[in-house]
């Protein structure tokens, strides 16, 4: 009798979980890609991440680049700069001002850098695809 009550305890509790990282990989419009990478927050071109409402964009990585925005705290936000509603063209790179991410496409979604979410009258259904920032010291380690 323990063993069934066990058993359906693990199994409400694994089926129960959810992550957003499984709706961001059923997105048609993105490749699932895989890496890290360790930014020194001591070298001068990224210091500014150690400044609260400071951002980076780094094109180097993700579809067609991050950007990484340190809210204070040591928590970092680190998302896709490439537009999630529609497929990858040369216009989906998204421009970042300020808190608000950009399509360039016909489209002019446009996201919010803190949380991912869409602005008032962005059209489509995913939100940015996040990556995992961990500060260690003065390394800021980005990956997915």
């Amino acid at each position: 009798m323990k063993t069934i009550f066990y058993f359906l305890f693990v199994s409400i509790l694994v089926l129960g979980c959810n992550s957003d990282d499984v709706r961001q990989d059923q997105n048609p419009n993105l490749v699932n890609l895989s890496f890290s990478v360790d930014y020194n927050l001591t070298l001068p071109q990224y210091s500014q991440l150690n400044f609260e409402g400071n951002s980076f964009q780094d094109y180097s990585l993700g579809i067609t680049g991050i950007n990484v925005y340190y809210i204070g705290n040591n928590q970092y936000f680190v998302y896709e700069l490439t537009d999630p509603n529609h497929p990858v063209v040369e216009c989906s790179t998204l421009v970042v001002n300020g808190l608000t991410a950009s399509c360039q496409c016909d489209d002019d979604n446009e996201y919010n850098v803190v949380n991912g979410q869409q602005t008032a009258g962005a059209q489509g259904q995913y939100s940015l695809r996040a990556y995992r920032a961990v500060r260690n010291g003065d390394i800021l380690n980005i990956s997915n």
